[in-house]
């Protein structure tokens, strides 16, 4: 079939560039495609009717799209007219209604927050414009996260010590975070776990049998990621002296040994200050985090990948069994450490914990009015 041609439409090498850049583009508003195809075509001398059979609309949009692109050149390209387009069905002061029910009120059943469902029949309007407007301001009430600020009187002062050894640890001297994952239990499934198939994941029963729990002692070389570890049955003082002989042992003679710990009672009790009193450990030095401040330890990372994927999903039939799999996945992690790299500085912690605390001070201070 012969195509109908007409006057090219005039545009410059640049903007030729532009619009088949755009024309081409996976991401850009279908509407700025097409539009943009359209006036190539119009470049290349197709008429307005053919144009507009090509993209499915008549030939008046066409002509619109050559005139606006004549006075806007490409800034005009799929852009939608003052005036036109779809209007808001929404009456005024709806989002804004929304939003402070999202953020100020709870439903009259006692529910903790909103759903989509609650708010909408609270409003009158659909579930999906609910979920729309929240999408909109990024708000998600079905989801809660845990914190907890520090009011250890010395927080600012531990904070400083700690990162400030993560980000500029001393020469000669190794640094170590230290901590134990206590009561690691050896849980067995009722029944066997299902394969993961195409289109299904594996399964595991929710309930699980008990046969005990041992404690895993982990201390993490911030430079390298190696890991030292060790398990017992328990975490008193004599556990972690053994654990502290056995870090001095990996050090070589002539550096430092730097420890991030918390401030478990255990970690300093009268044995482990004598022990670490003794001339031949000078070269110790413990820093301790601020209470509630778990995040502060790097090695609490890792205590997350074992348990993400090693524990979790593991089953363990006896203390020994889940003893061999963690020491096994600690060895196969030692073969090919990787350290964890701070990057935060304490005074952008700091900030962020002196916000916090000055938002909870305003609630407090609401309360008790």
């Amino acid at each position: 079939m012969a195509i109908i041609t007409a006057a090219p439409l005039s545009m410059s090498d640049t903007q030729r560039t532009e619009l088949t850049k755009m024309a081409s583009s996976s991401v850009l508003p279908y509407r700025q495609v097409i539009q943009a195809k359209a006036l190539l075509w119009a470049g290349d001398g197709v008429a307005n009717e053919e144009i507009a059979r090509r993209c499915e609309v008549d030939s008046d949009t066409v002509r619109r799209w050559r005139k606006r692109f004549t006075e806007n050149g490409t800034d005009g390209v799929g852009v939608i007219a003052k005036g036109r387009g779809r209007k808001p069905s929404l009456p005024p002061g709806t989002v804004a209604e929304v939003l402070r029910l999202t953020f100020h009120e709870r439903p009259e059943d006692g529910s903790t927050h909103w759903s989509t469902r609650t708010l909408a029949a609270r409003m009158g309007i659909g579930k999906d414009t609910v979920a729309k407007i929240w999408a909109d301001h990024n708000l998600k009430p079905w989801k809660v996260d845990t914190f907890k600020i520090s009011n250890d009187p010395q927080f600012e002062e531990k904070l400083l010590d700690v990162v400030g050894l993560y980000l500029n640890p001393p020469a000669r001297a190794v640094v170590f975070s230290y901590d134990e994952k206590t009561q690691c239990q050896a849980l067995d499934r009722t029944q066997p776990s299902l394969p993961m198939t195409p289109g299904r994941a594996g399964t595991m029963t929710h309930d699980y049998k008990r046969h005990g729990t041992i404690d895993l002692f982990a201390a993490m070389n911030i430079a390298t990621g190696e890991v030292v570890t060790d398990l017992h049955k328990g975490h008193a003082g004599a556990d972690v002296l053994r654990f502290f002989k056995q870090i001095d042992k990996t050090v070589p003679r002539g550096l430092g040994v730097h420890v991030v710990l918390d401030n478990l009672s255990a970690h300093s009790t009268p044995a482990i200050m004598k022990w670490l009193g003794h001339r031949d450990r000078r070269r110790w030095h413990l820093h301790f985090t601020p209470t509630s401040s778990s995040w502060l330890n790097i090695v609490e990372r890792w205590f997350k990948e074992l348990t993400d994927k090693r524990l979790r999903r593991g089953v363990f039939t006896s203390v020994a069994d889940l003893t061999t799999a963690i020491t096994t996945w600690a060895e196969h992690w030692n073969k090919d450490p990787k350290p964890f790299i701070w990057k935060a500085t304490a005074e952008q912690i700091i900030t962020k914990v002196q916000r916090g605390r000055d938002t909870l001070n305003q609630i407090k201070t609401q309360t008790d009015h």
